[in-house]
């Protein structure tokens, strides 16, 4: 195990300081647990005012916004598909994540899924400032990840060499592709 403890805060920028905290409550059901506001970066000193708020993601896990309304409009790198950036986080059950879908759906919030991962189901949505989200449930059982755990190494060995998917967890999407 390594020295790290745990993640003290992961932080992404977003539109609406207030909307984004608004909406992480009541969709997400997260508390608001800090704001920060500055009119000076401490790490850089460089004079810009903004808003830095933290969300209670559970599990002792934090989830920060800047919002910078000195800076242009955010935007994303235009080389990474839109689909591979985002943030996971997990549910206790399937019905946690069928009724969040069906809230976030009722409200006009466009939701993919449940998307089967044999190892666990999934939803994928985005928040008000184009952040992709997805909720998990996992489904794994304890031979799966067995299965898994044996052949990682050998998976990102073969990788690294020929960059084509290497076929050692095929078993997972066997039932997909013979649909």
């Amino acid at each position: 195990m390594g020295f790290i403890a745990k993640i003290h805060h992961v932080a992404y920028r977003c539109n609406d300081a207030k909307e984004t905290v608004e909406w992480y409550r009541k969709y997400l059901d997260m508390d608001f647990v800090l704001a920060i506001a500055e009119d000076r970066v401490p790490s850089t000193k460089e004079p810009d005012p903004y808003m830095h708020i933290f969300m209670d993601a559970g599990g002792g896990n934090v989830l920060a916004f800047f919002e910078l309304p000195t800076k242009p409009p955010m935007g994303r790198d235009p080389n990474t598909p839109t689909w591979t950036q985002h943030l996971a986080f997990e549910v206790d059950s399937m019905q946690r994540l069928t009724d969040v879908k069906a809230r976030m759906e009722a409200d006009g919030i466009e939701v993919v899924g449940p998307t089967e991962h044999t190892i666990f189901k999934s939803i994928y949505f985005r928040d008000p400032s184009g952040h992709r989200l997805e909720l998990a449930f996992n489904t794994a059982t304890p031979d799966m990840k067995r299965r898994l755990d044996d052949v990682k190494w050998e998976m990102l060995d073969e990788w690294a060499r020929t960059k084509k998917a290497p076929k050692h967890a095929a078993w997972m999407h066997e039932q997909e592709f013979s649909a």
